[in-house]
């Protein structure tokens, strides 16, 4: 990956609706190389999609919250079938040490954070932390140099 890649990642994860004609104004490059480019980096998977990022807020859950999922009582593979199905569960993550699993949910209200802990409480012991703000939502991923300088945003 060349320093043109890492400038057009960092242009599509700052509008990933960006036309191939915008790219390649901004980039001072043609509009097919900024697409061979495109296309090269979904190919190599280094860009998995494009999606439309939506508040939970703005659809009406308004409650964020993290649950810690710990002394698993059930298979792994059943409890990810079961998040994965899980409408209100937004993102899941499975790490090491004592919590098992991080689990994001969105959600109305409290009624519909205590049906899900009641849910998970089969899987294994929760603990929920309600998230009261995002102070780093999202941030520009970028390949980490190699010269031991680092790129900023």
């Amino acid at each position: 990956m060349d320093q043109l890649d890492v400038h057009l990642l960092t242009l599509l994860q700052q509008d990933g609706r960006s036309s191939i004609s915008e790219l390649s104004k901004k980039m001072a490059l043609s509009r097919p190389s900024v697409a061979e480019r495109l296309k090269r980096l979904q190919e190599k998977g280094i860009i998995e999609g494009f999606y439309a990022r939506v508040p939970p807020a703005a659809v009406g859950r308004k409650l964020l919250v993290m649950i810690e999922l710990s002394e698993i009582r059930a298979p792994l593979n059943e409890i990810e079938r079961f998040l994965a199905d899980e409408p209100d569960v937004i993102e899941c993550h499975r790490a090491t040490g004592h919590v098992h699993y991080y689990i994001k949910a969105a959600l109305n209200g409290m009624d519909e954070l205590t049906g899900l802990i009641e849910r998970l409480v089969p899987y294994g012991n929760t603990r929920t932390s309600i998230l009261l703000s995002t102070p780093i939502e999202r941030r520009i991923i970028l390949p980490t140099a190699t010269n031991g300088a680092s790129h900023s945003e």
